[in-house]
Parts: C-alpha cells; structure tokens; sequence
C-alpha cells in the first residue's frame, strides 16, 4: 500500500473520515431508532392479540353460562385478533409498520394462523350451538374445546410477544454496542489527527531552526544544506530541495569568487617579484642608457600590469561583498 506523504492529502483524509464516521453514526443511530419506535407499534399489537384470547374465551364462558346470545363484544374481539394477526403478518403502511422479516418469528406466526383457524371455527360452531339450544351436551364439548385450544394459543401468542421482545432487545444492544465502537474509532482518529499534526509541526519547526542558523553564520562559512527525515510530507521535502538548491548556488558562487581572489593575489606577488628583479637589473645596468630606456619602458609596463591585477582583485573582493549581501537578503526573505 502506497504510503501517504502529503499534508493536503493527510487533512482530506482525515476530514472526509471524520465526517463519513459521524454520518454512519448519525444514520444508522436514527434508523435503528425509528425501527426500534416501529417494534414497539408491533409489541404491542402481539400483547393485545394475547389478551384478546382470553377475553374471546372469557365472552364465551359468560355467554355459554348465561344463556346469552348476544355476540357483539366476541364479534369484536375475534375482528380484532384477525386484524392484528394480518399487520404482524403483512404490516400496516398507514401505521408505518413493515412485514415480519425474522424468520423465525415469520414461522411463529404462520403457527399461530393455523391455532387460530381451528380456534375460530370452533367459536362459530359455538355461535350456532348457543342459537339453538337444542344439544346442551355439543354446546359443553365445543366450550372444553375451546378452553384447551385457547390454553395452547396463549402460549404461542405468548412465545411470539417474548421473540418480538427479545428482537427489539437485541437491536437495543447493537445500537449500544455500534455507539461504544464509534467512539473507540472516534478517539483513535482524533489521537491518529493529533499525531499528523504533530509529525506536521516537527517538520516545520526544521526550517525555523535552519533560518535561525542561517542568521547566527557571522563568519560567512559555507552554508550546509537542510537535512530532511525520509517519513517528511512531499510538500515539505519540496521546499527543503528548493531551499538547498539556492544554498548549493550560494556556496558555488562563494568558492569560485574565493578561488578568483586567491589567484589575483598570487599574480599580483608574482609581479611585486618581477618588478623587485627589474629594478636590481637596471641598478646595476643604470649606464647603458639604450637598455636602461628599453628596461624602463618594460617596467612601465610591468607597473601599469600589477596596478590592473590590483584593481581586478579589488573588484573580485567587491563581487564576494556582493554575494555575501545577496545571502544576507535572501536569509531576510526565508524568515
């Protein structure tokens, strides 16, 4: 994996992480909200299914006991199971309740549709029964049936109100655990963007010491080029190359005017002794006046020599002053 050595690039990242870590927190918190809102809609219709068993069983008995025909609040009950049973099944749009999709509670309710088929045909059968008066006897065998089926389907309404607890409890505890794991990777990015930044600084704290050594170098030395660490950032490790490419520019052009002074002032010693050995020649040449007029012409010539060389060597020593005050400037313009 490519390494990332760029502080524009480490930023981005860093941010784009941040922000696409709070919207997955933010998002999945509010989803798994709202499902949560959803099954506790759905909890309760299970737990009113569970009382309406009792209360058709309860309606039959009184009725079955008192000689009663009048259907209307068993009517009401079984209308009730029916259509709770269907939203649990199928969901309800207007309720903003979705279809069971757990498997398993799926297969709870298909066992609790057959139950109550069987369970309904026999509340019809008593209805019939309890119009005519005509067999006592069917009328106590319809009842004890429906006593023990409604025995056996409170206990499956039962089970399926516990597996739609269990299911919301369950979500409960994901959306815990999903916020405890957000913060964890919240505070390893806020510590890994304190790293990055430090890193960041330590790098440009290289170049405040460096101009600082830049201004102390009162001995006009050569200057030495920034060291820079291999981990540095692309942009750092940029200006540093720039920075060393001027400083070698600097340093060439301060040997090469060193070098030029050092052999003006050789030439010029070198001459001196010339001229030193003409005049010990005309000393001793001084009554031949043809030679001594040729020899005075080629110490003329000699003097006016060296006082150029001289001249030349002060124009270099002016050149290296220059370049000495270009590096105090460019020493201003870095700070």
């Amino acid at each position: 994996m490519k390494k990332i050595n760029k502080i524009s690039t480490k930023i981005k990242l860093i941010v784009a992480l941040l922000v696409f870590l709070m919207a997955c927190i933010i998002s999945t918190t509010i989803y798994l909200n709202q499902y949560n809102i959803k099954d506790a809609a759905v909890i309760n219709i299970a737990g009113k299914q569970r009382m309406l068993t009792q209360k058709i069983a309860k309606n039959i008995f009184y009725l079955h006991y008192t000689y009663n025909s009048d259907f209307y609040e068993l009517n009401a009950a079984s209308d009730d199971f029916i259509k709770g049973l269907n939203i649990l099944k199928h969901g309800d749009h207007d309720k903003n309740i979705p279809p069971v999709s757990v498997k398993k509670i799926s297969n709870q309710l298909n066992e609790i549709q057959k139950l109550w088929n069987a369970y309904y045909e026999d509340v019809q059968t008593f209805k019939l029964l309890s119009l005519s008066y005509s067999d006592r006897e069917a009328g106590e065998n319809i009842v004890r049936s429906i006593y023990k089926n409604n025995t056996i389907l409170l206990d499956n309404v039962d089970k399926l109100v516990t597996m739609y607890t269990n299911d919301s409890e369950d979500k409960t505890k994901f959306i815990k655990s999903f916020q405890y794991v957000s913060l964890a990777i919240l505070i390893l990015m806020f510590i890994y963007s304190l790293i990055q930044l430090k890193s960041i600084e330590s790098h440009v704290e290289i170049f405040s010491d460096y101009s600082k050594l830049l201004l102390e170098n009162k001995e006009k030395s050569k200057f030495t080029p920034i060291k820079l660490g291999a981990e540095s950032e692309s942009e750092i490790i940029e200006v540093g190359d720039t920075i060393n490419c001027f400083v070698q520019k600097i340093n060439a052009a301060m040997d090469h005017s060193n070098e030029a002074l050092k052999q003006s002032e050789y030439a010029s010693s070198k001459l001196e002794e010339l001229t030193d050995e003409f005049d010990t020649i005309i000393c001793e040449l001084k009554d031949k006046s043809l030679i001594s007029k040729h020899l005075n012409n080629s110490e003329d010539i000699v003097i006016e020599s060296t006082e150029e060389l001289i001249n030349s060597t002060k124009k270099l020593s002016n050149l290296k002053e220059e370049l000495e005050k270009l590096t105090k400037s460019c020493q201003g313009i870095k700070l």
